[in-house]
């Protein structure tokens, strides 16, 4: 096997976000603006959540605890003594500090809720009740507030207040029981992804229901769990499951309802192919120079070909160790056959098309130096997001507010 390694750090005489373009501050797309959202969360889901609200043009209010988000301290790496993890979740936002022990900075939280259309918290919820943050109380603040409560289980059911991370969930969903090689391990996925996909699932859902509130002026409660939404990523293979009876085991990602749909080693780098309908099966076959072998009767199906997956396998990675990656990757492009790199992270940041898309670059961050953002991912109208504000430093906007909050009472 040839192993995909990266290049020496000691080798690099810069750092790789040196040559992202810089963008200069501008305007995120303002379908959200006007919307005031009060963030509660820390680590990774909620404020990913609200960082994809705020890419669409919403105030993202982010009030932390004196000693800020948990992510601020996740390193290291840290690029000019702020966390990697926190900035790249918590841009466009305004951070304020309160003490939510205190009954002055409680009263002050409750009056930036009274003003604001969501608030979005992933506290389990016996600590939202104990801390009065819970949906009953918010809604007392303001009856047509959007709650957005994201935590590991829910908020009903016997896990509830559970504690949770993202490796917890994805024990819990099944998907690490089916990452790994053959006969390995159970593996985790190599990013936050109940993580990030509960924070999608919070952004969305809350779009919906600020939309719903335009027809109908109701606020809503939006219970949405760490667990639940990575379960939801494993539909096709639980689906499977449920009208089968057979329990998918683990293979390396050599194992799928199409047949063939895997990596294959080349004469140098392995490559990813995806054969996945009749047509793409003949032009593969023709590409590599044997139509006749992909045009026999026992691969006529789908059905027909996973019945034979070794043999089929075993030919392809027959051929295609005879020519480099790139020989391959060239000519399959040609021929219309789904195929791809596997690439290393270093890789990925490179690529010049990503890049050209807007998924990587600096953003212009004055004093602090260079600030590496990866993009929303989403083109409207040909263009893709741009923020209007780097992620904050802590209370960096308390005196902004100090004006809301000189009328909260002090005793």
């Amino acid at each position: 096997m040839h192993k995909n390694t990266p290049p020496s750090a000691t080798q690099e005489s810069e750092l790789p976000c040196a040559s992202l373009p810089v963008w200069p501050l501008g305007g995120s797309f303002g379908f959200l603006s006007g919307l005031r959202i009060v963030d509660l969360t820390t680590s990774i889901a909620g404020p990913y959540s609200t960082m994809l609200l705020s890419d669409f043009g919403a105030e993202v209010i982010k009030v932390e605890r004196p000693e800020g988000d948990d992510a601020r301290q996740w390193g290291p790496p840290f690029l000019n003594g702020h966390s990697l993890w926190f900035n790249a979740v918590n841009r466009n936002k305004k951070s304020i500090t309160l003490d939510l022990q205190t009954e002055e900075d409680f009263k002050k939280l409750m009056t930036l809720i009274a003003s604001a259309d969501v608030v979005v918290t992933n506290q389990p919820p016996n600590v939202q009740r104990k801390l009065k943050l819970d949906h009953d109380s918010l809604k007392a603040v303001r009856e047509d507030l959007i709650f957005v409560s994201i935590t590991g289980f829910g908020l009903t059911g016997e896990r509830a207040d559970f504690t949770c991370y993202d490796l917890v969930a994805e024990g819990y969903s099944g998907i690490m029981d089916v990452t790994g090689a053959e006969n390995g391990p159970a593996q985790k996925v190599g990013a936050p992804a109940a993580d990030m996909l509960a924070g999608q699932d919070a952004a969305m859902a809350t779009l919906a229901a600020l939309f719903d509130r335009t027809r109908t002026g109701k606020g809503r409660k939006i219970d949405i769990s760490l667990v639940e939404s990575m379960t939801r990523f494993l539909t096709c293979r639980i689906s499977t499951y449920l009208g089968s009876g057979e329990v998918p085991q683990r293979s390396g990602g050599t194992d799928s309802v199409i047949a063939v749909y895997q990596a294959f080693e080349t004469a140098d780098r392995p490559i990813n192919l995806a054969l996945g309908t009749n047509a793409i099966w003949a032009r593969f076959w023709k590409a590599v120079g044997d139509p006749d072998f992909g045009a026999q009767r026992e691969f006529s199906s789908n059905s027909e070909r996973r019945e034979h997956r070794a043999k089929i396998v075993a030919k392809i990675q027959h051929i295609l160790v005879a020519e480099s990656r790139s020989h391959w990757l060239d000519l399959f492009a040609k021929m219309r056959v789904p195929a791809g790199p596997i690439n290393r992270i270093d890789e990925v940041a490179g690529d010049a098309q990503l890049q050209q898309r807007g998924m990587f670059f600096n953003l212009e961050n004055g004093e602090d130096g260079p600030m590496p953002q990866i993009g929303l991912g989403i083109h409207i109208d040909g263009k893709p997001n741009v923020p209007r504000s780097a992620p904050p430093r802590l209370g960096e906007h308390n005196a902004e507010f100090a004006r809301l909050f000189s009328a909260v009472p002090t005793e």
